[in-house]
């Protein structure tokens, strides 16, 4: 058997006068004493036994399968046989000039890698050998690492058929995380969204309350303090303006408090006009007055809308988790309320630090 230059691989040395023309075309042709010329195209052939070779009885090889080719990694024609596979079974054979005509089972192994193994059938046919192998199961352990798909097996392999199964499985098991990556996906967008704000974009007072539980409730609390921000004259720009112009403002207060805070902080808008932050971590009360008067500076610009101006202040007051030997977090947001209220009735566009005697008087500044 021989590959010519047509790419065919047909015996061409036993064509008979008698032969009709349908040997040339790769169909079997009738001979004498019941032979054929056979005449098949390399690709048709190399699809049907992948896993195969042809060599000479020197044992120089003059045909490879692509799928042996991959597995081997590393180019055949005109390597020796005997070079590159160890003949397992017979341990004798070292020549194939005396291979029976019936042909001989044979078990192969990779010089280069002895953990991949093959069965199969040496024959010889018309002054060569034909070598058809099959992948074993060390070759199924090892699938990624030679890319190996069902497609390169002939489908009469039984291998084959645990690989279809196995990319069976492998879809499912990919569909499946595709489907459990969606989902994750799907219920973050959705607490996401339950926690968030939608005209700001901030986190919402549900979102404040998780936060402080899960401080308060730690086993090893960490200290913290809680700014709340009423801002001033917003009804203003409401009654002036329209909703409009006032959820521009509040869009622009979001910003403002984003760029004032961590990454570590939490800003959340818990009602119309009423904001609160919580930062971690700390615990100086002048730090937090300069962080204060920054906001309150920065929220008494003037806020440019459809050619008008919206002016508005904040009244802030604070609490810090350090001055409460059993925390509470209605306890803690009463005080920064207090404090904020202190600040309202201190002329508003200030910032006060919750002490015991701003319990006294809450009532609304005029």
């Amino acid at each position: 058997m021989t590959e010519d230059g047509n790419g065919m691989i047909a015996r061409n040395d036993m064509q008979r006068a008698g032969e009709t023309e349908e040997g040339e075309t790769g169909t079997p042709a009738s001979a004498e004493a019941g032979q054929a010329v056979l005449q098949v195209p390399v690709a048709a052939f190399d699809r049907l036994a992948p896993i195969s070779l042809w060599a000479r009885t020197d044992g120089i090889i003059t045909h490879a399968g692509p799928t042996l080719a991959k597995i081997v990694r590393q180019p055949l024609l005109g390597e020796d046989l005997f070079a590159l596979f160890d003949f397992r079974q017979p341990r004798a054979l070292s020549s194939l000039e005396d291979l029976p005509s019936a042909g001989l089972r044979v078990l192969l192994r990779l010089r280069a890698d002895p953990a991949i193994g093959f069965r199969g059938l040496a024959l010889p046919i018309d002054g060569r050998i034909f070598v058809q192998l099959a992948a074993g199961i060390s070759l199924l352990e090892r699938l990624g690492e030679f890319a190996l798909t069902a497609a390169d097996l002939s489908p009469a392999d039984l291998t084959s058929e645990i690989l279809y199964l196995l990319e069976a499985q492998a879809a499912v098991l990919r569909q499946s995380r595709d489907l459990n990556r969606r989902l994750e996906e799907a219920r973050a967008r959705a607490r996401k969204q339950a926690l968030t704000d939608p005209l700001t974009g901030l986190w919402n007072r549900r979102a404040m309350l998780d936060l402080l539980e899960t401080l308060i409730a730690a086993r090893t609390p960490e200290p913290f303090a809680l700014m709340q921000i009423d801002l001033d004259h917003f009804k203003k720009v409401n009654d002036t303006l329209g909703h409009a112009a006032g959820d521009h403002v509040l869009r622009r207060v979001a910003k403002i408090l984003r760029s004032e805070t961590r990454r570590e902080d939490l800003v959340a808008r818990v009602g119309g006009d009423e904001f609160v932050l919580i930062f971690r971590s700390v615990t100086d009360p002048k730090d937090i007055d300069a962080i204060a008067r920054r906001i309150i500076a920065r929220l008494e610009e003037p806020i440019p809308f459809e050619g008008h101006e919206c002016r508005i202040s904040a009244s802030i007051g604070t609490t810090f988790s350090r001055h409460y030997t059993r925390l509470d977090v209605d306890r803690m947001l009463e005080d920064a309320d207090r404090a904020t209220y202190a600040s309202k009735r201190a002329g508003r566009g200030c910032h006060h630090i919750h002490t015991p005697d701003l319990h006294e008087d809450r009532s609304a500044p005029p």
